[in-house]
């Protein structure tokens, strides 16, 4: 297959697509780098051996020729950005959280669907081996009715972590650690259980002074029936990622890893020893995919060359931007709601608060 030539925009996260894309050359080759930052386009030129840099993604639009554009920069870029790249006819790559609304999510499907370029969410947890081979096991019937389901997200940022002007503010940022931290771990519970029937949350910033919440708890009931329990918070000094499903024919619990949790080793406990003989037959066809970026961009080429679905859509991103603006919506109204919420909904167009800039229309 023909390589796909690539553009990297931002190169905080951005150094890890640049490496990812290189464990895949006969798929991809990374011919530019872009950020206003000198010292990080010379570190990635000279280290991951880039050829070009830019401090501007139009500029690198005008004189790269481009398949792929990674968009790395600061959530309340995204949204223009994506149309940009569109607009010149390439493919995006784009990471968490996409865009600022689900209206925003709406409109990028309708601008997507009449572009020549696709355009593939970042959702690199789903690509762990240890969450896919439980999504293998619910897929062959083996696990039974799920019972309960809690995630933790204990991570730890601080003042170094908020120096960056962006960071921390609802106009640019747009959320806190339901949004930016946590939404990959709470992803992967859907991606295991299917959709959510409601949701309680309560938030708090009590760990930085900043105007995003940095602690949240949240009861979900999914639509299967069972009951899911999202922890978060920015002040745990044990970083830590954590998943663990009850079924009815067994538990299964993720590693503790802080930015890996769909990753091996997974602990997979059988009720009983019936429950375990059909779970290694389940398995027997499991092969697991290469894991995280590197999984997911190896999908998304092999998608591209064979014109089918991409391994993540924008109705994928869609329902993640869902759960979180039913948990700010519940946090605001201090009662449950029910999803999926409708066109009409009073946060389709901003799940951000009145105070903050930007949601004058509330």
């Amino acid at each position: 297959m023909t390589r796909l030539r690539v553009g990297v925009v931002g190169l905080g996260v951005g150094r890890m697509h640049v490496w990812s894309y290189q464990q895949l050359p006969e798929q991809f080759d990374v011919v530019a780098v872009c950020d206003p930052d000198d010292e990080r386009t010379t570190a990635v030129k000279k280290h991951q051996n880039v050829a070009r840099s830019y401090h501007d993604l139009d500029d690198m639009l005008a004189h790269e020729p481009l398949d792929v554009v990674s968009l790395c920069t600061p959530p309340h870029l995204h949204l223009e950005q994506c149309r940009t790249v569109l607009a010149a006819g390439l493919h995006v790559v784009c990471e968490k959280p996409l865009v600022a609304s689900l209206a925003d999510v709406d409109s990028l499907v309708r601008e997507e669907a009449n572009a020549t370029g696709r355009l593939m969410p970042v959702l690199q947890y789903r690509f762990g081996n240890g969450v896919r081979r439980l999504r293998h096991l619910v897929g062959a019937g083996v696990t039974g009715r799920a019972y309960v389901t809690t995630v933790e997200t204990a991570w730890l940022r601080g003042a170094d972590y908020y120096a960056a002007p962006w960071r921390g503010r609802w106009e640019t940022e747009l959320g806190g650690v339901l949004l930016t931290h946590a939404s990959h771990a709470h992803d992967l519970l859907c991606f295991v259980l299917g959709p959510i029937g409601s949701v309680f949350a309560r938030t708090a910033t009590r760990v930085n002074d900043v105007e995003t919440e940095d602690c949240a708890g949240a009861v979900l009931e999914m639509a299967d029936g069972s009951i899911a329990t999202l922890a978060t918070t920015l002040g745990s000094h044990v970083e830590i990622t954590r998943l663990r499903f009850c079924f009815e024919k067994l538990t299964a619990e993720s590693a503790l890893a802080p930015y890996a949790p769909g990753d091996d080793p997974w602990t997979i406990t059988p009720a009983d020893a019936r429950a375990g003989e059909a779970i290694d037959a389940a398995l027997q066809d499991f092969e697991p995919p290469p894991a995280g970026y590197v999984g997911q961009f190896a999908a998304f080429a092999d998608a591209l060359s064979r014109g089918t679905e991409l391994p993540v859509t924008l109705a994928d991103a869609r329902r993640s931007l869902e759960l979180v603006t039913a948990l700010y919506h519940s946090q605001d109204l201090g009662t449950p709601v029910s999803l999926p919420l409708a066109l009409d909904h009073p946060k389709y167009a901003s799940w951000l608060p009145a105070r903050a800039p930007g949601a004058d229309h509330e």
